[in-house]
């Protein structure tokens, strides 16, 4: 017999199952099936020893075997607009560990901020989860109803009337920036405005819009539209030749391309324009001078929206939008903003 011959082909090798645990725990396979499935329910000693032979076979769960008796894989999607982009970070660091706690994997796409994308990638996950949760979602209203009426859907950044979704008070973080600005002399702001198909960008804008006339002060909007560090930039021009003495971009990467621009076109920061981010990313204070930004509960909203998404599928949703403290944006000053050039 040659070694080809003796050694199983890897497609031959069998994973170990739970009767095998059984033989190696010496306990009944029906035994194994509760310490597996339901810890908690057999004497912890017991389940110890079930847990070490099953590390000891090297046991992986098959979340599609599981979910023949039960209808669940115990495995959500997440959808984000656009990985490379760090606000996504903290958001998926949030439904993680929400997750993780009860005992559900994540799987994640993106859509490169496209709807078409983002519809596709749905109808696949929608395969093998158990629900879905949309970032920032480029669908409209529609699309994300009829994907919600096939399985468990949470909108996260985003306001759909019939599905669970979460959105942080933006109206705060931007209230107290405006009155920032004000303070600091500024009658004239911009707003760099995200995608088209962005719900958040409009919402932001309106926000800007309402408290700007509250405090007597003039606000326009520029169309940007890429919501990235080349979207800033592109926005420059049309932000230095508005005269507005500072600017307000729909996320930090605009902002931080905005500043990048007016730099090399000679001008300084703040002194010749005050720039505002919104997020608060990873690095938005490595910029010179560091970014002003309203921080966004990125993470806290993750596990919210995990939460909402749990009580979809136990058949307890909840279609109010909660708004709480922990989901409160703030103002966070650093050296991007200061007095109006007169």
């Amino acid at each position: 017999m040659t070694a080809r011959e003796g050694k199983p082909r890897r497609s031959e090798r069998l994973a170990p199952t739970i009767y095998d645990i059984a033989r190696v725990a010496g306990v009944n396979p029906s035994t194994v099936s509760r310490a597996l499935g339901k810890p908690g329910r057999i004497s912890a000693k017991t389940e110890e020893r079930i847990r070490d032979a099953a590390a000891k076979l090297n046991y992986q769960v098959n979340p599609m075997a599981r979910a023949l008796p039960t209808g669940r894989t115990n495995t959500i999607a997440l959808i984000v607009a656009d990985i490379t982009n760090p606000m996504f970070f903290d958001v998926v660091r949030g439904v993680e560990r929400a997750a993780v706690d009860k005992d559900f994997t994540l799987l994640l796409a993106e859509s490169a901020e496209s709807a078409d994308n983002e519809l596709r990638a749905a109808a696949r996950l929608m395969r093998v989860a158990d629900g879905i949760m949309l970032v920032t979602s480029r669908l409209d209203d529609e699309a994300i109803v009829r994907l919600a009426e096939q399985k468990p859907v949470v909108v996260v950044n985003r306001e759909v009337a019939g599905v669970p979704g979460v959105v942080a008070d933006v109206d705060y973080g931007i209230a107290e920036v405006i009155r920032h600005l004000v303070s600091l002399g500024h009658r004239s702001i911009a707003y760099i405005a995200g995608p088209t198909r962005s719900w958040m960008s409009e919402r932001r804008w309106k926000s800007i819009e309402q408290r700007c006339e509250w405090s007597n002060v003039s606000a326009i909007r520029i169309e940007a539209g890429v919501p990235t560090v080349d979207g800033g930039r592109a926005a420059a021009t049309d932000v230095l030749a508005s005269g507005v003495t500072a600017a307000i971009a729909y996320n930090d990467l605009m902002a931080i391309g905005l500043m990048q621009e007016v730099i090399e076109a000679g001008l300084s920061i703040p002194t010749d324009l005050s720039i505002v981010g919104f997020d608060n990313i990873f690095g938005s204070d490595f910029t010179t001078p560091p970014l002003t930004t309203i921080m966004s509960p990125l993470r806290d909203a993750g596990a919210l929206a995990f939460a909402q998404l749990l009580n979809d599928l136990d058949g307890k949703a909840s279609f109010d939008v909660p708004l709480s403290d922990a989901l409160v944006t703030r103002l966070i000053i650093r050296g991007s903003t200061g007095p109006a050039h007169q």
